[in-house]
């Protein structure tokens, strides 16, 4: 499985040692992205511009992974306020009404008293001819989920027992 980082050149990358996203095989790890523009390192005001700004970079950095934000079967979203959630809505509904990726929302402090929003995407390219929408053998196939395809976290010490195919272990109060 090849495995390559992907930078938007944010000095951020740099001083924290990170990638703005990691592409895994099929799976594209995106990190938490705010709204910072990365080319003038500005960030916006408001909570919605800076929503919009966040699905601009995530979106360039799927599309140097060779993804796109159709493939995104993840989102999480860290605010600081969670008051601020639902002025971002519309932003959310543009990107992903169609998609409706799985998503949590989370209160917490950012790094930098100006960000009002973070979001942090998992896609799974889709091959050729299942982003084609071509019909057949080989796109049933690709569409498919086997063990080998899931992402690393998948099957791990989160996942229960009983999902593993083993017995939990019940422990005494």
């Amino acid at each position: 499985m090849s495995r390559r980082l992907i930078s938007s050149g944010s000095t951020f990358e740099r001083d924290m040692g990170y990638s703005r996203a990691v592409v895994d095989g099929e799976w594209v790890f995106v990190s938490g992205t705010t709204g910072f523009n990365y080319q003038t390192m500005t960030i916006a005001e408001g909570v919605v511009e800076q929503a919009e700004q966040c699905f601009r970079n995530i979106e360039r950095a799927l599309s140097e992974a060779g993804s796109g934000l159709s493939d995104v079967v993840r989102v999480r979203y860290i605010l600081p306020r969670v008051a601020d959630f639902e002025a971002c809505w519309p932003v959310l509904r543009k990107y992903f009404g169609e998609v409706r990726p799985a998503a949590t929302m989370i209160e917490a402090g950012l790094s930098d008293p100006r960000m009002k929003i973070e979001v942090e995407v998992t896609a799974r390219k889709r091959s050729v001819e299942t982003s084609l929408g071509v019909a057949g053998k080989s796109a049933r196939a690709t569409s498919s989920r086997s063990a080998s395809s899931l992402p690393p976290s998948a099957g791990s010490a989160a996942t229960p027992a009983s999902a593993r195919g083993r017995r939990p272990r019940m422990r005494e109060t």
